[in-house]
């Protein structure tokens, strides 16, 4: 059978735009279909975005710092003229997606792709063949089922509200949950960050999870653990979200409790695509589903939903697919980072981790005030954490909640995927004065 492409991708994310470029770079046919801007989540309303509103709020921290080192700054913050120059980044970077695809010949057909047959694709009301598909449709977020779910907002509405409210309720404890609080909280807005759990950020490290939320309090945000949220009501002037703590009222009720593959429109049960009960794709090692030419990329079928993994993923299929490539990710060792307030840079396994596979453990730590706030008003502090396998030196984990943690995780990661020893840390010599040099004294 002769087919309309040698490889169709449904979705034009991070993943699923790599995926496409470099199969047209071997020479391929392919298209790409997307209902929405090219970029998917990271670059339209997830990762870029939000690391812009950082950005924007972490300058009230700066002009309280600069008084310190001879800065007098009047300063006043402008909520409409952030959103418009964010819009404005938003639409430059899908202009260079759009270019990237033009560039490489990928056909973009607009509209949602949904299967017909194991190798016909409806977009549009227009159905294309393949010899390949690639599910690449990433994921979105989810509002559990309660009375008043209607009133809540996700992080996709959070990064365009009207106006800045006075005061936000956060349902959550993640990494997106703790990231838009740091965001609203230093820029005025009264917050309150509830989670169910007795300590946020679960997943991390015990030590580095109870000090982000130490520090998340000192600097103003309203903790409340142990606080499950049941229904939200309006009244007149603000939202009031019910719970076992009691009444919690504020002008926006955002909630961040998760997020879901999005399959559900696709008909796979259709075609037989097997799919978790969560909803995510099911593949094997080669992103393979269980119809051989059929495949799937990122947040829609891993467990590690980060950008860098859905792009590694597509580049390496299509390798093996059309260059004869060897190559798979590698999901050990992977650094992340949240963009919190003070940020969290992590890579490796917990202390808690650790204990459940290895014999001998021990742990370094260091609390120290960064320099660049040791004369200002700012009482930030730093937490570094290092978790070490005594029997091998082989460091396993290395952990920073304080400034710039992800920019030094970066660096860092590299060593320990490379089998890096606490020896080999302590010999090397620091950069001097900076955060980072606390970790090879350690």
């Amino acid at each position: 059978m002769a087919y309309d492409y040698d490889l169709l991708v449904i979705g034009a994310g991070s993943g699923g735009v790599r995926a496409a470029r470099i199969a047209a770079g071997y020479g391929k046919k392919v298209a790409i279909c997307e209902s929405d801007k090219v970029g998917g989540t990271c670059v339209i309303r997830g990762c870029v975005p939000k690391k812009l509103f950082v950005y924007a709020s972490q300058y009230k921290k700066m002009f309280k710092a600069a008084k310190t080192f001879g800065w007098d700054i009047d300063s006043q913050f402008n909520w409409p003229t952030l959103l418009k120059n964010k819009d404005d980044e938003i639409n430059r970077l899908n202009g260079i997606y759009l270019k990237l695809l033009a560039n490489a010949g990928v056909e973009l057909i607009k509209g949602h792709g949904s299967f017909v047959d194991e190798h016909v694709v409806d977009i549009g009301g227009q159905h294309y063949t393949a010899e390949n598909i690639l599910i690449a449709t990433g994921g979105t977020p989810t509002v559990p089922d309660m009375p008043g779910s209607e009133y809540v907002i996700t992080s996709n509405e959070a990064l365009d509200l009207a106006e800045l409210p006075k005061s936000i309720t956060i349902n959550g404890g993640g990494y997106i949950a703790v990231e838009f609080a740091g965001i609203f909280n230093a820029l005025g807005v009264k917050v309150n960050l509830v989670y169910r759990g007795e300590q946020i950020l679960r997943g991390f490290d015990d030590e580095v999870a109870g000090f982000a939320q130490n520090s998340f309090t000192d600097a103003g945000i309203n903790v409340m653990t142990m606080t499950e949220i049941t229904a939200i009501k309006k009244d007149a002037d603000s939202y009031i979200c019910e719970s076992n703590q009691g009444d919690i009222h504020s002008d926006v009720v955002f909630f961040a409790t998760g997020r879901k593959a999005n399959t559900q429109s696709l008909n796979l049960a259709q075609v037989g695509v097997q799919t978790k009960p969560n909803g995510q794709v099911v593949v094997n090692k080669e992103q393979q589903t269980n119809l051989p030419h059929i495949f799937a990329v990122g947040d829609v079928c891993n467990s590690d939903n980060l950008t860098p993994v859905a792009i590694r993923e597509g580049h390496y299929l299509v390798n093996r697919l059309f260059n004869g490539g060897d190559q798979y990710a590698e999901y050990d060792y992977i650094p992340t980072t949240v963009f919190s307030q003070p940020e969290i840079g992590t890579c490796g396994l917990t202390e808690a981790e650790a204990k459940t596979q290895y014999k001998n453990i021990e742990c370094f730590t260091s609390t120290f005030r960064a320099m660049k706030y040791a004369m200002s008003e700012v009482t930030e502090k730093t937490f570094m954490k290092i978790v070490v396998n005594t029997d091998t030196d082989q460091v396993l984990g290395m952990h920073v909640c304080g400034a710039d943690g992800g920019e030094m995780i970066q660096g860092f990661g590299v060593a320990i995927k490379q089998g890096l020893t606490k020896t080999q840390l302590n010999s090397t010599i620091g950069i001097h004065p900076t955060s980072a040099e606390e970790f090879v004294t350690l």
